[in-house]
């Protein structure tokens, strides 16, 4: 049994000098056309109290090419314009649903430089990537293969900090989601990365950790370097390879436990971590970084969805740690300090495995009888939970086959 899904499948590739420079143009008149749109609805909401929707900014962007100033933006595509006014939309949707803050102006030097192109934008043909206002296709290093006769429906090109170019394909993709036999529990851990109620423990490769020093080396490089000066600019791409190369290796290794994990249990529980709190604590906020719990729940929860997975999320007050997973006794102190304990039944714990053996016990429960789980997230872009939608009388909050 297969399941229909969309799916991005993102490629390095090598712009030729002109594609590098029509790129760059795309980018700076896409960001101006954000700001200047949020602009406009900021300014009429303030002084006369007025809503502006997609199409009214739509029409105010035709009225902009025609001007003498900013003729320039007829020299880029339109698409990647006009959907830059779709996600200010969407921005301002999900604003007024109280599910994100107020949105905020594009920054040259900090907002991520991307563009991106639905069909009419781009030509695909023979495995061969063609955007408009281009001669050629794009130089694309196909690491993978696109699922058997997938076409993509939305492109997106976008440069990261370091300086690397990347292509997403939005494609439509078929999953096996063959149902499994396993049920796990995890409790996210900084000692070892995850502990599962197996009694497997996932050691912490600790990325930012292997890299410190280098990293260090290249800020203090950067640091001496005169603020605006070309030396700077090569110090800080510097920089940005450190923490790239950081963030694709962590992003690997979540990658493939989330996949084997989905992959071999039917029924996978965790623990609902605050961590926009938990790095407040500056003794623990680098080491918390470092582990993303949040962007390991995130990859969860959508190849869950992909392959009719349950993923329950247990209420962050339960207390996973004191309890014992053996006769239920619950300990008075459970200070982080203590890594083993043993109950009064004579039971000897492992903290972070008998963790996980309650979280898995509280989920089965809750499946069961209901309560003690906390809602699926909510996707921002669409407004809707990240979890499947129950039937009629299933539990709130639980996905449901």
């Amino acid at each position: 049994m297969s399941r229909a899904v969309k799916r991005a499948f993102k490629y390095r590739f090598y712009p030729t000098p002109e594609q590098a420079a029509e790129l760059a143009r795309t980018f700076g008149c896409v960001r101006l056309v954000y700001n200047m749109a949020l602009a406009a609805r900021t300014e009429a909401w303030t002084l006369r109290q007025e809503r502006v929707n997609y199409h009214a900014t739509s029409a105010m962007l035709t009225a902009w090419k025609k001007t003498e100033e900013l003729a320039f933006l007829n020299e880029v595509s339109s698409v990647p314009l006009q959907q830059a006014l779709r996600h200010l939309q969407v921005a301002y949707t999900n604003f007024f649903a109280k599910r994100a803050e107020y949105p905020i102006f594009k920054s040259k030097k900090r907002s991520r430089r991307s563009a991106e192109h639905t069909t009419s934008a781009f030509r695909w043909r023979d495995g061969r990537l063609t955007l408009a206002k281009m001669d050629a296709p794009l130089d694309i290093v196909w690491s993978r293969p696109l699922p058997d006769g997938a076409a993509p429906s939305m492109v997106t090109v976008s440069q990261d900090a370091a300086g690397r170019w990347f292509v997403s394909l939005l494609c439509d993709d078929r999953i096996g989601s063959a149902p499994a036999t396993g049920v796990v529990g995890i409790d996210a851990d900084l000692g070892s990365l995850l502990a599962l109620s197996t009694g497997e423990k996932v050691t912490n490769p600790k990325h930012e950790r292997r890299d410190r020093a280098a990293l260090a080396h290249a800020q203090r490089n950067m640091a001496k370097k005169e603020k605006g000066s070309a030396n700077r600019a090569k110090a800080r791409l510097k920089v940005a390879r450190v923490h790239a190369r950081i963030t694709d290796r962590r992003r690997d290794h979540l990658h493939k436990l989330t996949t084997r994990l989905v992959r071999e249990n039917q029924t996978i529980v965790i623990e609902d971590l605050t961590v926009r709190n938990m790095v407040k604590n500056h003794s623990l906020a680098r080491a918390i970084s470092d582990a993303a719990w949040r962007q390991f729940r995130t990859m969860l929860e959508y190849k869950a969805g992909w392959r009719g997975r349950n993923l329950v999320v247990v209420d962050r007050w339960f207390p996973s740690s004191k309890l014992c997973s053996t006769c239920g006794a619950l300990a008075e102190r459970m200070p982080l300090t203590v890594r083993t304990w043993t109950c009064r039944c004579g039971t000897i714990h492992d903290r972070d495995v008998n963790a996980a053996r309650n979280i898995l016990a509280e989920g089965l429960s809750v499946i069961a009888c209901g309560g003690g789980i906390r809602p699926q997230r909510t996707d921002v872009r669409t407004g809707r939970s990240s979890a499947k939608q129950e039937p009629p009388g299933a539990t709130q909050g639980i996905p449901v086959l």
